[in-house]
């Protein structure tokens, strides 16, 4: 026996990892190569489900009635309103949109406690994009190896045609995805007309001009640039994860020692300790980003799993178990190396408490969207002079009264105060009937009317009495309400 074979073996040891990443490196060309597996199944499901989505949704349509867009989802800026299906939303209702991304945010949270990057790896839309730009690159210029091959050969007639086709696929990809970013903010099918007729404004060409170039820069130039210095989430996750999510890992205490399948034989057959890489470097040849997974968690790395895949690919091969690269935490790696059982912890306090706050916002939202009624009124004081005192004696306090109407149909408010005894409600350019003030608003439409309130009784001095603006639905009988005062001398 040998004297290398009478050493005592070493517990493996995690590669180590750099301190610090550089602030920005030179982009070096990568390579991708062509994976097939479940995760790389995956990443094709939702790449065609989300680019499906994003292409096709403004020309989804959804009934809404007389005098109302019939677009599903449309950012209408001329009448301030966005339309999401059965849902519309004022301006003054912007807070809904803040709690979105309020919600988005912390659901990035929770799917990182539990799967680290996993949005980045399959969700992220420079993931998507970069993606299929990838997708377009192997069609035409061919997998890895034939692509380096034609890269570092001289240019000829038929290399000048494969980039030219590509440079201009590349193209009309990102002219389409800037010029779908604009159907929705108006009606798809008229402002595609407008577009192709030349009719369309300069706002959606100078828009879908400056979409089309980031596009194609980012997606098809940049790519993992993006990912490792442009983007800040790698650099926030990495505080917010812990020793149990699941990340994107190489089990050293399996792979290492790495060898071939034949000295790793020898090594057996002689007593030593062999590991289960090979070192074919598969998973660093399909890493969009060009990251050698081997070495550790980096930040470059998105955790899309394709080295997973290439692994488990190559572990079928040479007849040994699947899952050497895998989602793995890297408490079960301790314990494993320990001899201790692994244990998934994705219940924890942690996503416990990102999901209650999911949960709670979302349902609040949901409470407050169904409740919201379809009328409002708001109220405000003049400030100079804040009253009057009329010839009679009596004081007189004026306001702009703004009603809102957000149904699609006219309707007539019957206006009146309370909390003043006595006091008498005027509308300014309204003429009083039966019913008293009575306001007519068009479908869909606020108005603001003047109004004045006089009171004929005696006040304390600096007298501040609060009153109620209330307004209700001839029809329906539904009312909204607001506060202000009367005040005083």
């Amino acid at each position: 026996m040998t004297s290398a074979a009478l050493k005592p073996e070493k517990s493996p040891k995690a590669p180590a990892v750099p301190d610090e990443e550089p602030l920005y490196a030179a982009r070096r060309a990568i390579y991708p190569q062509s994976v097939h597996g479940r995760l790389r199944t995956t990443k094709w499901v939702l790449l065609i489900l989300t680019l499906g989505i994003y292409y096709l949704l403004p020309f989804v349509r959804w009934d809404r009635g007389p005098n109302a867009p019939d677009q599903a989802v449309l950012i209408d800026f001329p009448t301030r309103r966005f339309y999401f299906f059965f849902i519309e939303i004022w301006p003054q209702e912007f807070y809904y949109v803040a709690g979105l991304l309020i919600l988005a945010a912390l659901i990035l949270f929770l799917m990182n406690a539990v799967a680290g990057r996993v949005w980045c790896g399959y969700l992220c839309p420079q993931t998507v994009w970069t993606d299929l730009f990838l997708t377009v690159e192997r069609w035409i210029e061919g997998d890895r190896r034939e692509h380096m091959k034609s890269d570092a050969g001289p240019w000829t007639l038929e290399k000048v045609t494969k980039k030219v086709l590509k440079h201009s696929v590349w193209l009309l990809i990102a002219w389409w995805t800037g010029g779908a970013w604009v159907l929705y903010f108006a009606d798809a099918p008229t402002l595609v007309k407008e577009l192709v007729t030349f009719q369309g404004s300069t706002i959606a060409y100078a828009s879908i001009a400056v979409l089309t170039f980031t596009t194609y820069t980012l997606a098809g130039h940049m790519r993992e640039q993006v990912c490792t210095y442009m983007c800040p989430w790698p650099r926030i996750q990495a505080a917010l994860t812990d020793e149990y999510a699941l990340n994107v890992t190489y089990r050293y205490d399996r792979g290492e020692p790495r060898g071939s399948v034949k000295k790793a034989a020898l090594a057996r057959e002689a007593g030593r300790k062999a590991g289960d890489c090979v070192d074919c470097n598969q998973c660093v040849n399909v890493c969009p980003t060009g990251v050698d997974i081997r070495e550790g968690m980096q930040l470059a790395c998105i955790q899309c799993g394709l080295c997973i895949d290439a692994c488990n690919n190559i572990m079928d091969k040479i007849n040994r178990p699947r899952g050497l690269i895998a989602y793995e935490s890297e408490a079960n790696l301790e314990a494993r190396i320990a001899g201790r059982p692994p244990v998934r912890r994705i219940v924890r306090a942690r996503t416990v408490l990102y999901a209650a706050l999911i949960a709670f916002i979302g349902l609040g939202m949901l409470y407050t969207l169904v409740g919201r009624s379809d009328e409002g009124i708001a109220a405000i004081h003049d400030r100079n002079p804040v009253f009057v005192r009329l010839s009679d004696g009596s004081l007189r306090n004026a306001y702009t009264i703004r009603l809102i109407n957000k149904k699609l149909e006219d309707r007539r408010f019957q206006l009146s105060v309370d909390g003043l005894p006595g006091a008498q409600l005027s509308v300014v350019g309204v003429e009083s009937g039966t019913d008293g003030e009575v306001i007519s608003i068009g479908p869909d439409q606020t108005r603001e009317v003047r109004v004045l309130v006089t009171h004929q009784g005696k006040l304390a001095s600096g007298a501040s009495i609060p009153v109620t603006f209330r307004i209700r639905d001839m029809v329906t009988g539904a009312t909204a309400s607001t506060a202000d005062h009367f005040i005083g001398p």
